[in-house]
This record gives C-alpha cells, structure tokens and sequence, in this order.
C-alpha cells in the first residue's frame, strides 16, 4: 500500500499564489507519474499536471504558464506550485501516483484524501 499526505490547501486572493506538497509512503518500490487532479463542486475530476520519474511534465491548458509541477524521487513526494491563482482553481485538490509496492509489484494509482484550494477575495 502506499499513502499520499497532502499538505498547503487553504483560502487566497486572486492574483496569489499557494503551494502544495504531497509525500508518498509506504513499502514504495518504484514511483513512475506522480500528479495533481482537482474536482470542482458539480463537475467532473480534472488532470491539472503530472511528471514523471524523469521529470516530463504535462499541463493541462487552463494552467499553463500559472501551474509548476515538480517532484523530489528522493522523498517521493511530488509540488505543485500554484501562481496567478483564479477564481476557477477553486476545487478540490488530489495527489495522485502510479507505483510499484513490496506487496503489489504491478503499477497501480494511489490517491491523496484531497485538499481544498479556496481563490476568493
């Protein structure tokens, strides 16, 4: 099994900034794509960014130049560093990873409990 903690959800102005982090644990053999979803109320959950092992990253458009996703394979934990925040990031934030365990040596995706992103003056 593998956790995902996720950390700096919270309220913020538009035009701020916040930065999420997310820590993966647990009997981890391998971490392939780590990334961030979110979900707004009434609509569907949405890729934001993931990266992968070798750092490839991928965006979706709404966030593009405004969104930096990074990770440290380290300390299996992947960031989200969040600039220019709208109105419309308000949502639900979820960790994600795709990862081979002790237990489970097949890839498969694991997900965060989620934190709430608030962009509201």
């Amino acid at each position: 099994q593998v956790q995902l903690v996720e950390s700096g959800g919270g309220l913020v102005q538009p035009g701020g900034s916040l930065r999420l982090s997310c820590a993966a644990s647990g009997s981890i053999l391998s971490i392939n794509v780590m990334g961030w979803y979110r979900q707004a109320p009434g609509k569907q959950r949405e890729l934001v960014a993931h990266i992968t092992r070798g750092d490839s990253t991928n965006y979706t458009d709404s966030v593009k130049g405004r969104f930096t996703i990074s990770r440290d394979n380290a300390k299996n934990t992947v960031y989200l560093q969040m600039n220019s925040l709208k109105p419309e990031d308000t949502a639900v934030y979820y960790c994600n990873c795709n990862a081979r365990t002790v237990i489970r040596p097949v890839p498969k995706d694991y997900w965060g409990q989620g934190t709430q992103v608030t962009v509201s003056s």
